[in-house]
């Protein structure tokens, strides 16, 4: 493993290791070009027991958003472009694949861990790391802002279609 700017990519790419699930870290440093478009990458290839592989983008959020204080706890947006790059990916691969978003929290203060059945120990960091699939969240997905083109599901529906990473393994 590499040394990754980005704690929950880091801390997702170690819960691959340990679980012993063979993944593809991805080189997001470059945008891809397909058909005269700039595609944004996604974080990594995870290889499935399932029946599809998955194409994953790792957003990463803290629980709660305002730290101890309080906050939003099921901080889910993402970017249009996310949404929409990973869906391109998705048909790129073909039917072996599936895009998924995956929520890495940072559970941030202690209190909130027993609100998780399983948590993930890295570099003094507890992480929860749930799972939705692309299709499914774009289906339901609102805009959050259009200044910044970013969208969210509303908490009931995320309610619904999130999952423990273990689910998509």
């Amino acid at each position: 493993m590499g040394k990754r700017a980005n704690h929950y990519d880091a801390a997702f790419e170690e819960f691959l290791r340990r679980s012993r699930t063979p993944y593809v870290f991805v080189d997001e440093q470059r945008r891809s070009l397909l058909h005269d478009s700039s595609l944004k990458s996604m974080d990594f290839i995870v290889y499935s027991q399932g029946s599809r592989n998955l194409l994953v983008d790792v957003k990463g959020r803290q629980f709660p958003s305002n730290g101890s204080g309080g906050g939003h706890k099921w901080e889910n947006w993402a970017t249009e472009d996310d949404l929409q790059s990973l869906l391109e990916w998705e048909r790129v691969f073909g039917t072996g694949f599936r895009s998924l978003l995956v929520f890495a929290y940072d559970v941030i203060d202690g209190r909130h861990h027993r609100e998780f059945e399983f948590l993930f120990e890295f570099r003094e960091h507890h992480y929860a790391f749930f799972g939705v699939w692309a299709d499914r969240y774009a289906d339901q997905m609102r805009t959050r802002s259009e200044s910044w083109q970013t969208v969210s599901l509303p908490s009931d529906s995320y309610r619904e279609l999130r999952s423990p990473i273990s689910k998509f393994l």
